[in-house]
């Protein structure tokens, strides 16, 4: 037992307490800044490694209960702030300046709601006071301007000594380029690869992110040459598989998981949408329209975590529709509960994932 409650002593007894995710010491880890003693009271800076941390509370509970064993401490004040890890750097693929960690969200076929997941894991991060940008990577079908509010915005492109600079869009907290604000609506892209390759790089390299914790990048469904661009171009904190119960989906989501693994790229997990149909005038009951368990199963014998299952609930395709994403429009339904969930799982994984 300590004699003196100073800086040293409410150290000490916070060695203990470790941060679930990386099982290590969070004064080993210096995420316990700036003590403070006044009288009986403490203070210190609690430092996360992510604001999207999904333990927070737990975190601050634990360091709560441990200081207040010290003799003569009658408060205990805790300022929780983060700093999201950069991720790890590879010698031969250039990261891009001010992004941190750079996610992907892929899916092995069209239609099982890829860009409905990206985009609300984008906003659910940014509620959380991540700084993050979109990155629409699905260049023949850019739907990230709708699903965002932001059907009417233009990007401004700045001229530079080193080229032209695209400034993206922003709205619900999330900075966005899509190749949707470059062309007119019905106007269809009829590009080959290299064509395709030039537009991410430069959606990558020459826009204006600025600093940001997490760059999102929604991809075209399948494996082709927009997942083997980023793959090549950047090093990646990780890829999101989506995909529903259904059969079908569940195979082509295979060769995608197994793509972006050969091509050593970590996968975070898989994400079942449309695990299941909730009525609106029937709230408790569910039906399983596309099958069920499929996800889980998948998953399991592929190796990967299960990331969560996100319900098929009307309100989700009004709020893409209008451009008022389902966390910020309905966050008490089932499918925004499910997003943020997951939003916060993927962020937790990175970090871990940029510390180890």
């Amino acid at each position: 037992m300590y004699d003196v409650l100073d800086s040293h002593s409410v150290l000490e007894v916070l060695r203990p307490v470790e941060d679930p995710e990386l099982r290590k010491s969070l004064v080993e880890l210096n995420m316990i800044r700036n003590v403070k003693i006044d009288g009986g009271k403490v203070s210190f800076t609690l430092v996360l490694t992510t604001p999207a941390c999904p333990l927070r509370e737990f975190i601050v509970e634990d360091c709560q209960k441990a200081v207040k064993k010290l003799p003569g401490v009658t408060d205990v004040s805790i300022e929780v702030t983060a700093e999201t890890p950069q991720q790890k750097s590879l010698p031969d693929r250039n990261g891009v300046p001010g992004v941190k960690n750079i996610i992907a969200v892929s899916s092995g076929k069209g239609g099982v709601g890829k860009s409905t997941v990206a985009v609300n894991i984008a906003v659910a991060l940014a509620q959380t006071g991540a700084k993050v940008g979109l990155l629409d990577a699905d260049i023949y079908g850019p739907n990230d301007p709708t699903m965002l509010g932001l059907t009417d915005a233009a990007i401004n492109v700045r001229s530079t000594a080193a080229g032209d600079i695209l400034e993206p869009a922003f709205n619900h907290g999330v900075k966005l380029v899509s190749m949707g604000f470059l062309i007119d609506k019905d106007q269809p892209v009829i590009w080959r690869g290299p064509m395709l390759n030039g537009v991410i790089r430069q959606f990558l390299y020459q826009v204006e992110w600025g600093e940001l914790d997490y760059l999102i990048v929604d991809m075209p469904p399948g494996t082709g040459d927009a997942q083997l661009t980023l793959t090549q171009a950047v090093p990646m904190a990780g890829v999101v598989i989506v995909t529903t119960p259904q059969t079908v989906a569940l195979l082509d989501s295979r060769k995608g998981l197994r793509m972006f693994q050969q091509l050593n790229v970590p996968v975070l997990g898989i994400v079942e949408n449309m695990s299941y149909f909730i009525p609106p005038d029937q709230p408790d009951k569910q039906y399983d329209i596309f099958g069920s368990g499929g996800g889980s199963k998948t998953a399991a014998e592929l190796g990967v975590p299960l990331l969560g299952c996100v319900p098929l609930e009307i309100s989700t395709r009004i709020g893409g529709d209008s451009g008022v994403p389902i966390v910020i429009g309905e966050p008490n339904s089932a499918a925004a509960k499910a997003l943020k969930a997951i939003a916060l799982t993927v962020a937790g994984k990175v970090s871990v994932a940029a510390l180890t």
